[in-house]
């Protein structure tokens, strides 16, 4: 087994039956200490967090195999807090979709003149983001994308289209304990010539909220899977 690539939050090994495996990590994004899963910096450690992203992971892939949307997961170890998956190639040096359901975090920042936080987005909201911490994750559209020669349109169509089915999904799910999801953050690439969904389901890499209080990451997980 080879590490391949160390992440803010998983590390990234090559199995010998050619598939990835990755090691989460008790790390989460923040600011000063404080969760919030928009920020693209390691913020704090939470101990737990990495087998509580892994849970939620899981408990949400297979969800979504049952929906008959394919992904890259194909088996964990909660106990080494490891997750076997499909090799898939990111697009361009690592693209990040957020589903917007309420306004709020970054998109206040961006947006607050026109729009108040707290406010609905009827239908959602999807936006794409580079990875790159150095230059804060630069946002980028659909053409944007396609003049990069990052994906074509038909394949920015299909994850766009992937992300609100799988937002719905995990947000109806949540609203079945009282839950409400604000927003939430995937990764795609490409297996052959399908766009699927990688990466993680996190409880990290979503923002909930019971009432008017944010969920943290753990316990969120405890709520989802103790039910």
């Amino acid at each position: 087994m080879k590490k391949v690539y160390e992440g803010k939050t998983k590390d990234v090994y090559e199995l010998d039956n050619g598939n990835v495996m990755l090691k989460f990590k008790d790390d989460c994004t923040g600011k000063d200490g404080v969760f919030d899963p928009g920020e693209n910096s390691v913020g704090l450690t939470i101990e737990g967090i990495g087998k509580a992203n892994l849970q939620t992971s899981v408990y949400y892939f297979e969800m979504l195999k049952k929906a008959g949307i394919k992904t890259h997961y194909v088996s964990a170890n909660i106990d080494d807090a490891t997750m076997e998956v499909l090799p898939g190639k990111v697009f361009g040096h690592g693209l990040e979709v957020i589903c917007r359901l309420v306004a709020t975090g970054s998109f206040i920042r961006r947006y607050g003149e026109y729009i108040e936080n707290g406010t609905r987005l009827e239908g959602g909201y999807v936006e794409c983001t580079f990875k790159n911490d150095a230059k804060g994750d630069p946002l980028v559209t659909s053409e944007g994308l396609a003049a990069l020669g990052v994906m074509s349109q038909e394949m920015f169509n299909s994850m766009k289209e992937q992300t609100l089915k799988i937002t719905k999904i995990v947000a109806d799910d949540l609203k079945t304990i009282g839950l409400d999801l604000w927003d939430i953050k995937f990764e795609f690439g490409y297996n052959g010539d399908e766009v699927i969904l990688i990466d993680e389901i996190a409880s990290g890499n979503m923002r909930v909220y019971k009432g008017d209080k944010i969920v943290e990451p753990v316990e969120l997980t405890k709520l989802i899977l103790n039910r």
